[in-house]
């Protein structure tokens, strides 16, 4: 299974993308995985990923393959 994605047509792995949509660096992230939505902006396909922003929080994080549409769920 790759770990790697392209994303607005840059490879990324699972820690880049989770920093993408973080903003900021990040301590650990789980495999990229396709999530079952489309792109509220421009319909595009969603990858989710899983992430630990710090020791004591896991959050998924949301990002559009196509545009710079991105969202974070801090259940």
């Amino acid at each position: 299974m790759a770990d790697n994605r392209v994303v607005q047509g840059r490879m990324q792995t699972p820690e880049s993308l989770a920093e993408l949509v973080e903003g900021e660096s990040v301590m650990d992230a789980e495999p990229i995985e396709d999530a079952d939505r489309e792109c509220p902006e421009c319909g595009g396909n969603v990858l989710e990923v899983g992430y630990m922003p710090s020791a004591m929080e896991f959050v998924t994080g949301y990002k559009c393959q196509d545009c710079d549409w991105s969202e974070v769920d801090r259940d």
